[in-house]
């Protein structure tokens, strides 16, 4: 890995700078409504369980006081934990059962008991749903399947938690079917992909006009590539699998656009493009985990990896490169958290640098490294602490970065590892 002991250094340094920051939770917000900030403790993307996953890490690692971890877990489920249709692994009981087996594991027992016999009964009722969506024809919706509240996400716990789980086994065989293409949401199309969704874009409501299919890799199919991939990885391989893999990861590459300064790829497709085999999304936008390159790129070096098939292994792994070496791409980036910031784009490209067949994709990583480290020690106006877009994430990626050999389980929230 091509990083200097200066940024090794300096990153170990703002890390714990971060996570001093983050000694005490504040006090519950007593406010009942749906709305409340009372219910972002137990979301890995703003609340106090994402904070839990820091100091677990680093106290695993010998560099944290591992008494941090329970007052954070303790501010996380000061409000009952939702099972409900919005829940996932980053909200809720997933959430929470996914912060305590990272941060502490061992610990917590008898509530992890209740915990994971109440995501499997709610991850058994959403594959019961989906499944019968699948027989009577219909499209999904993207929080059926996606990585923040879908069943992919429920996947990465469960393949965390034990790759034999039975429901792992039967969400897999879901993931499978999703690929199988559906009719056209208009009468007379051509069919359309499994994974498309018959909403408006996000931003744009009004009429669907034939939905659209999300390519990034929160909320879109990148998501079920990944876990697809990190799962065959893990030696879980079922009948059709493989196959899987590969369309999606055709479909992707099938909207890969070339540009002088990199590959880049749209955030959406929508039923006019699909016809016409073209993006009217002009050019790049923000290259960031959540959107664009770095998560897709990542999904399809997996998925080349456990193909063994090297050609798109290395085509993955240009893309990357070339994104995390272009000033132009990388200046669109405003802000150093996990989601759509330096960290994400950090992270993924360091995992993905790990797995390089080739020593460009390691030489790139120095750019984006370097301005992690100058946005990181003023994280952000919002002062957020959580995880996916707060302190506690940039101080876990810049820990990833001082001490590469650290434990990554954590980062199965993102379905890079």
């Amino acid at each position: 890995m091509i990083l200097t002991s200066r940024q090794r250094a300096r990153a170990a340094e703002i890390s714990r700078q971060l996570a001093d920051q983050l000694t005490e939770p504040p006090l519950p917000d007593s406010d009942e409504s749906p709305d409340s900030g009372r219910w972002h403790g137990q979301a890995l993307s703003k609340g106090a369980i994402g904070v839990a996953v820091l100091h677990g890490v680093r106290a695993r690692d010998g560099l944290g006081d591992p008494t941090r971890v329970l007052p954070w877990v303790r501010a996380a489920t000061c409000a009952p934990l939702s099972v409900a249709a919005g829940s996932g692994l980053w909200f809720g009981a997933p959430a929470v059962a996914f912060a305590l087996r990272t941060a502490a594991p061992g610990r917590f027992l008898p509530t992890m008991a209740k915990l994971d016999a109440s995501i499997d009964d709610a991850t058994a009722l959403r594959l019961d749903a989906a499944e019968q969506r699948i027989t009577d024809g219909r499209h999904p919706t993207a929080n059926e399947f996606d990585l923040v509240r879908g069943l992919t996400g429920l996947g990465a716990y469960l393949l965390q938690r034990s790759p034999t789980h039975p429901l792992l086994t039967r969400l897999l065989k879901y993931l499978i079917n999703l690929t199988a293409p559906l009719p056209s949401p208009h009468p007379g199309g051509a069919n359309v992909p499994g994974w498309w969704t018959p909403s408006p874009l996000p931003g744009h409501p009004g009429p669907a006009d034939g939905g659209h299919a999300d390519l990034g890799a929160a909320h879109g199919i990148p998501g079920p590539l990944a876990l697809l991939a990190i799962a065959m990885r893990h030696g879980v391989s079922l009948p059709g699998q493989a196959e899987a893999i590969d369309t999606i990861s055709s479909w992707l590459e099938q909207w890969r656009q070339p540009a002088p300064a990199g590959p880049w790829w749209p955030e959406h497709i929508t039923l006019p493009e699909l016809r016409a085999g073209a993006t009217l999304q002009a050019t790049s936008r923000r290259p960031s985990w959540c959107y664009g390159t770095p998560g897709i790129a990542r999904a399809l070096q997996l998925a080349g990896i456990v193909l063994g098939d090297s050609e798109r292994q290395q085509s993955a792994e240009a893309a990357l490169a070339r994104c995390l070496s272009d000033p132009g791409q990388l200046r669109q980036i405003v802000d150093p958290a996990l989601c759509h910031g330096w960290s994400g784009v950090a992270l993924t490209g360091l995992a993905a640098a790990q797995d390089s067949r080739t020593d460009q994709l390691p030489q790139s990583l120095t750019l984006a490294v370097d301005e992690l480290l100058e946005h990181a020690p003023d994280p952000m106006p919002e002062k957020l602490p959580g995880l996916i877009l707060g302190r506690a994430g940039i101080a876990l990626t810049l820990h990833q970065i001082a001490h590469p050999r650290s434990e990554a389980a954590w980062q199965s929230c993102l379905l890079i590892n």
